[in-house]
C-alpha cells in the first residue's frame, strides 16, 4: 500500500467522520422536501387549485407508490382522496 492510498482512506475516514452527525439531518431535510413536493403534486386531488397539474399527471403513476407512507406522515389515518385506496 502506497502513501497516496494512505491519505485516501484518511481522507474518505475524515469525511464520514465528519459528515455522520449530519446524515440524520439531511435525511430529514430530505424527507421534508419530498412532503412538500407530494403536496405539492395531490394539492389539486385535496381542494387546493394546482396551476402546474397539467405536468404532475405523469408523475402520479410513480407517486401513487409513495402515497400511503406520505399521508401516514401527515397525520391522516387513512387516504383523504377518495379516488385512490392505499389502507
Amino acid at each position: 500500500m502506497g502513501f497516496q492510498e494512505t491519505v485516501k482512506q484518511w481522507l474518505a475516514y475524515y469525511e464520514e467522520v465528519i459528515s455522520l452527525p449530519h446524515q440524520a439531518e439531511r435525511k430529514r431535510e430530505l424527507r421534508d422536501e419530498e412532503d412538500l413536493f407530494m403536496l405539492l403534486c395531490f394539492s389539486e386531488l385535496l381542494g387546493l387549485p394546482n396551476p402546474v397539474s397539467y405536468y404532475t399527471l405523469e408523475l402520479y403513476p410513480e407517486m401513487l407508490e409513495h402515497f400511503h407512507d406520505w399521508h401516514k406522515r401527515m397525520g391522516m389515518e387513512k387516504s383523504p382522496l377518495t379516488g385512490i385506496r392505499c389502507c
